[in-house]
C-alpha cells in the first residue's frame, strides 16, 4: 500500500480515534460479558474436579482442549436458561437487549441489565481513554488495560475472586509493552510490579497477625502488581490511596445502610481498577496533587 495512503488512514484514525474506540468498545463489551460469566465458572469447574481427584486419589480428568481460553469461544453464545443458541440479530450490543425488552427471544426468560451496562460502560471508558491519550501506541495499548480492568472488576464484584487467568497476562503484557517504554521505562515497570505485590502482601500479613483473619486475597496483590507493571512504581501510592479511600467510603456506606455486616469482606478489585484507570489517564495530575499535599504537610510542621 502506498505511503501516502497509509498516512491518510493514520490521520483519519487519529482524528476519529475516540469515536472508533467507542464503537469498538461496544463490541468488546459484548465479549467481556462472556468473560465475566464464563471465567469464574470454568475456575469453579477446574477446582471441583481437582478436589474430587484429590479425594479419590486419582489423576484429575483431562482438561478441555484449549483450557479456560477455549470456554470463551465454545459453546457459542446461548441462553443460560433454555440453552438456545443466539442468532446474530439477537447478539447486537445494547440494541438486541432493547429490542427484546430484556428477555430471551426463545423462552422469554429475563436477561440481566448487566449486559447492556457492561457494553455501554466499555464504550464510554474506551472513548474517554482514546480522547485522553490520543492516537498512538500508548492510546491503543491503554484500551487493552481498560478492558481487562472492567472484566476483573465485575468478576470480583460477583465472586470476590480476581482470577490469575486474567491478572497474570495483564502483568506480563504491561512489562512487555514497557520494553520500549510505552508508558514508563522498563526499570520502573519491574519495580512497580514487585512493589505493587509486596505492598498489599505486607498489609495482608500485618492484618493477619493483628486480627487472625484474612483482610484481602492474593488476587488483589496480583492486580496491583499488574497496574505497577503498566504504570510504574511512582503511580502505586496514588492508586493505593485512592482505592483505599473509595473502599473505606463504600464499606461505611453499605454498613450504614445495613446492606453488609461490618465483618463481611468487600471486593477490593473494583476500587483498585478505578484508581488504576484514573492513574492511567490523569497520573501527572495525581502526582502533582500528592506532591503539593506533602509539601503543605511538611511546611505546617
Amino acid at each position: 500500500m502506498p505511503a501516502d495512503v497509509l498516512d491518510d488512514l493514520a490521520r483519519a484514525a487519529s482524528g476519529n480515534f475516540p469515536v472508533l474506540a467507542g464503537v469498538l468498545g461496544l463490541m468488546v463489551g459484548s465479549f467481556l460479558n462472556v468473560v465475566i460469566h464464563r471465567v469464574p465458572r470454568e475456575f469453579d469447574r477446574e477446582y471441583a474436579e481437582g478436589c474430587r481427584a484429590f479425594l479419590d486419589e486419582k489423576e484429575p480428568p483431562p482438561g478441555r482442549r484449549w483450557g479456560w481460553i477455549g470456554t470463551l469461544f465454545a459453546p457459542p453464545s446461548h441462553c443460560p436458561k433454555c440453552q438456545a443458541r443466539l442468532r446474530a440479530r439477537e447478539n447486537i450490543p445494547v440494541v438486541s437487549w432493547l429490542v427484546l425488552r430484556g428477555r430471551c427471544a426463545h423462552c422469554s426468560a429475563p436477561v440481566s441489565a448487566r449486559y447492556p451496562v457492561v457494553e455501554i460502560l466499555t464504550a464510554l471508558l474506551s472513548a474517554w481513554t482514546a480522547s485522553a491519550l490520543g492516537w498512538g501506541a500508548p492510546g491503543v495499548a491503554a484500551l487493552v488495560l481498560v478492558w481487562f480492568l472492567i472484566a476483573l472488576s465485575f468478576i470480583d464484584a460477583d465472586t470476590t475472586l480476581l482470577p490469575n487467568q486474567l491478572t497474570h497476562p495483564l502483568l506480563w503484557i504491561g512489562l512487555l509493552l514497557n520494553l520500549r517504554a510505552t508508558f514508563v521505562p522498563l526499570e520502573e515497570a519491574v519495580l512497580g510490579a514487585a512493589a505493587g505485590y509486596v505492598a498489599l502482601w505486607s498489609v495482608y500479613r500485618l492484618h493477619k497477625v493483628v486480627t487472625g483473619r484474612d483482610g484481602m486475597g492474593y488476587g488483589d496483590f496480583n492486580l496491583l502488581a499488574a497496574i505497577g507493571a503498566w504504570l510504574g512504581w511512582k503511580m502505586l501510592l496514588p492508586v493505593v490511596l485512592l482505592s483505599s479511600l473509595a473502599g473505606a467510603l463504600a464499606g461505611i456506606a453499605l454498613w450504614a445502610l445495613r446492606r453488609r455486616g461490618i465483618d463481611v469482606p468487600i471486593p477490593f478489585g473494583p476500587y483498585l481498577a478505578v484508581a488504576g484507570l484514573l492513574a492511567l489517564l490523569h497520573g501527572p495530575i495525581l502526582l502533582r496533587i500528592l506532591g503539593e499535599a506533602a509539601s503543605s504537610a511538611a511546611g505546617a510542621r
